[in-house]
């Protein structure tokens, strides 16, 4: 299933109190829209889904589906390192009518291919919405091996998958023997040219929250047989990828959105926000980006 190319990966805005910060999600959302985004992730790893409660995913759920209001596809980050519990909140979030859930290899586990095949077996069968698998051995200590990701992706609903394993072998052994129809997106912003390359979606973005419509005209110029130009925008945005996770996700992009005048607050711990240096080398490093001629 085609998501768009620019799905982002949605931080969490919270206010002084360090609550979730219903209007500043609402407001950030409209930036995104305005900003580039064909899809939003909400409640995933750069919402800081480890320090959500359920109730405060769901009140982001909720929030995201009414503000949004069918305008773009909204996806729940549902997955949890427990089975039982993904089903759970994957139930709740199909109900609240989201578009589509987003699954995460279990974390600390570390089950096998044959216990994460089971895993999303299960949830995927709980709900009929599309389900989107998010592989990202660095954060999970595990890898679902491309195997695995094929044998589920028979499962009618299970129809994309987040490839965040910086691996474009894999990637491109799944693009070519997955079934008609499954999309595979990079997890990685740095990736987004190269995947595209090989026949991949698009991109689960961080980035995007910052330059969305840069990196579609990077895309739309990849598509229209401009590569030339494509290669030099995904080189002029480069230092700006890099430079968003050179600290823990979603730190960066939260200091950055600040910068852009979006306010979404800080983060929680265990996460500590950027020191005056950091933010000092992160707007050196973003401020040409923002003033490069390609910029609409």
């Amino acid at each position: 299933m085609n998501f768009g190319k620019i799905i982002t990966a949605m931080v969490t805005p919270f206010n002084e109190f360090n609550q979730v910060d219903v209007e500043a999600t609402k407001r950030l959302i409209e930036h995104l829209i305005d900003n580039g985004s064909d899809a939003i992730v909400v409640g995933g790893t750069t919402g800081e889904s480890p320090t959500l409660t359920t109730d405060e995913k769901l009140l982001v759920f909720k929030t995201a589906v009414d503000c949004v209001n069918g305008r773009i596809p909204v996806i729940a980050g549902t997955g949890s390192n427990s089975t039982k519990a993904s089903i759970e909140l994957t139930e709740q979030a199909t109900k609240l009518g989201v578009d589509a859930v987003m699954l995460v290899a279990p974390y600390y586990n570390r089950p096998s291919q044959e216990g994460l095949y089971q895993h999303f077996k299960a949830i995927a069968e709980t709900t009929a919405l599309p389900v989107m698998l998010y592989n990202v051995p660095g954060r999970s200590s595990v890898s679902i091996d491309v195997e695995t990701t094929l044998r589920l992706a028979d499962i009618p609903n299970i129809v994309s998958m987040k490839e965040a394993s910086e691996d474009l072998d894999a990637m491109a052994l799944l693009i070519e023997h997955a079934p008609k129809g499954f999309t595979v997106y990079s997890g990685d912003d740095s990736l987004t040219l190269p995947i595209l390359s090989i026949g991949g979606a698009g991109v689960v973005s961080v980035a995007s929250h910052i330059f969305g419509n840069e990196m579609q005209q990077m895309i739309s110029s990849f598509e229209h047989g401009q590569i030339k130009e494509a290669a030099s925008i995904h080189r002029q945005l480069l230092p700006g990828m890099k430079a968003l996770f050179a600290a823990p996700n979603p730190v960066p992009v939260k200091a950055a959105l600040e910068m852009y005048q979006i306010r979404t607050g800080s983060v929680r711990l265990p996460l500590l926000p950027l020191t005056g240096e950091q933010e000092k080398v992160l707007r050196q490093t973003l401020e040409p980006i923002w003033t490069a001629t390609y910029v609409s």
